[in-house]
């Protein structure tokens, strides 16, 4: 979908790491979308880390 929005899940951002940069390279899983206005909440990979 080109005019899709990906929204990142921030909630579960590790304290130590930071947002990305504008325009950066991000990669993640999709937990959540909306079909209604094609949008897509994601859990960024690099935040994914073991406990």
């Amino acid at each position: 979908m080109p005019d899709a929005v990906g929204l990142a899940e921030v909630g579960g951002m590790p304290h130590d790491l930071e947002l990305p940069a504008m325009s950066a390279a991000v990669s993640g899983v999709v937990i959540w979308h909306a079909d209604h206005n094609h949008q897509v909440k994601t859990k960024l990979d690099e935040w994914d880390r073991p406990e």
